[in-house]
């Protein structure tokens, strides 16, 4: 039987769930995802319990069932090598699933933080571009870009809902970037964050923080909130060896 720390404050269906999302991480159940009643019988715990986590598991897209079959897993975790410059759009694309985001805003702006990012004046208006990103109807990240506005001005009315940010500079003929840095964090979400990708306050997540170079010169700064159930980051080495450069935050 696998223990459940019943003296924790946190709930049964939440531990529940952490150690499903652990074990389909690692790959415990390419043979087919446990149903109900051998749930309960592996972890002592009631239906309610084991119905409650199946619950977010399949709501978060992880697992598919349906009455008469057994539940099937679902690869929905985007994986992403290190040191590329990608676009999260091909990604979820490359893995047949639906792309598509809501767009919060797309507007120019004076945003004085990004504005020193991409080497402009703090008081310089920038093009700003906010979404939430959802692979197969459900949230993956949450997308924020700043680009100088005259760089992002023909793409006010672009429809960011359905198309990449990349792509849209081809479009118009502008160069996208050729080289960049990105910073890679964890976080717990806030309760305004977690409502954009419909989990719990408090749930791990990444931040990636991207600036875009074009010749050596910042064209794009960006901050991405992604799921961390939902995105891994991989790195491959050869016998020369690999090389991380870490960055400590006090």
């Amino acid at each position: 039987m696998t223990e459940i720390d019943r003296t924790s404050r946190e709930p049964l269906w939440s531990q529940l769930h952490t150690d499903l999302l652990r074990r389909l991480a690692q790959g415990d159940f390419s043979d087919g995802f446990p149903g109900e009643a051998h749930l309960r019988e592996e972890y002592g715990v009631s239906r309610h319990t084991v119905r409650e986590a199946l619950r977010r598991i399949r709501e978060a897209g992880l697992v598919r069932s349906g009455r008469g079959r057994s539940s099937e897993v679902l690869a929905t975790v985007i994986e992403q090598p290190l040191g590329s410059l990608y676009s999260l759009f091909r990604e979820v694309e490359a893995r047949g699933m639906i792309q598509e985001s809501r767009v919060l805003a797309c507007r120019l702006a004076e945003e004085p933080q990004a504005a020193a990012r991409l080497g402009l004046d703090p008081g310089a208006e920038v093009f700003a571009l906010e979404r939430v990103r959802f692979a197969d109807g459900e949230p993956l990240a949450h997308d924020c870009a700043w680009l100088p506005a005259t760089i992002g001005s023909p793409l006010l009315r672009s429809d960011f809902s359905r198309t990449a940010l990349y792509d849209e500079l081809d479009r118009h003929g502008i160069p996208r970037p050729d080289g960049g840095r990105e910073r890679i964090t964890a976080t717990n979400l806030s309760e305004t964050s977690a409502g954009y990708l419909n989990v719990s306050p408090g749930t791990a997540a990444l931040v990636i923080e991207r600036t875009g170079l074009s010749r050596g010169d910042p064209i794009e700064c960006r901050r991405t909130t992604i799921r961390a159930d939902r995105f891994a980051l991989l790195m491959s080495w050869s016998g020369n060896g690999y090389e991380i450069h870490g960055d400590a935050t006090g």
